[in-house]
């Protein structure tokens, strides 16, 4: 009978934040500090700023093996974390280490892998897709009953979907999505830089 050892993981964060909020983000990372530290098989975290007034912040939280990495980075209370700084902080890199080396050595196995952005909250994404297919819709809908008065009404609706769907889908959802980023990730205004 062969055992499997159980080898720790320790995730290293490179993060981005602007200098001037820097106690915001100690404050941040302490939350998340605080709220790993509940979970089994939290073995600890720490977290350095590149240089003083660097905007750049590296992070490393250790855990007792995958299977309770896992249980971490998928739980509710890290998806509210990282949530909770949407528009102060910006991820850009992660790097998982195994065994000691991931907290001073270089790692002896290691994989890095691009961060996804946090999705933008759910009322910013319906609000976006209202704007893309309010238009739309009105468009379409005064199209369809002066030119298709006399197609039955289900008849119309449904030519109306067929139509819509791919452009919303291909050609507006896209255009308006880029247009509003920096509204759906919380960061500043263009025109305002």
């Amino acid at each position: 009978m062969s055992m499997t050892l159980a080898v720790p993981v320790t995730v290293a964060i490179a993060r981005r934040v602007d200098p001037g909020r820097a106690s915001e983000m100690v404050a941040w990372m302490r939350a998340g500090t605080a709220l790993a530290e509940a979970f089994p098989g939290f073995l600890g975290a720490g977290w350095v700023q590149s240089g003083p007034g660097s905007a750049e912040w590296h992070m490393l939280y250790r855990f007792a093996d995958a299977e309770t990495l896992r249980r971490w980075e998928e739980s509710p209370q890290r998806h509210w974390w990282l949530s909770s700084a949407q528009g102060i902080v910006e991820h850009t890199r992660v790097e998982r280490r195994t065994g000691i080396e991931g907290w001073f050595d270089p790692p002896l196995e290691h994989s890095v892998e691009p961060v996804a952005p946090a999705s933008p909250p759910r009322w910013k994404q319906a609000v976006t897709i209202w704007l893309a297919f309010f238009p739309l819709s009105l468009s379409a809908t005064l199209l369809t009953s002066h030119f298709l008065a006399a197609v039955p009404l289900a008849a119309r609706v449904l030519l109306m979907t067929l139509c819509l769907t791919p452009l919303m889908t291909y050609l507006v959802l896209p255009r308006i999505t880029r247009a509003l980023h920096w509204w759906l990730h919380g960061q500043p205004a263009p025109w305002r830089d």
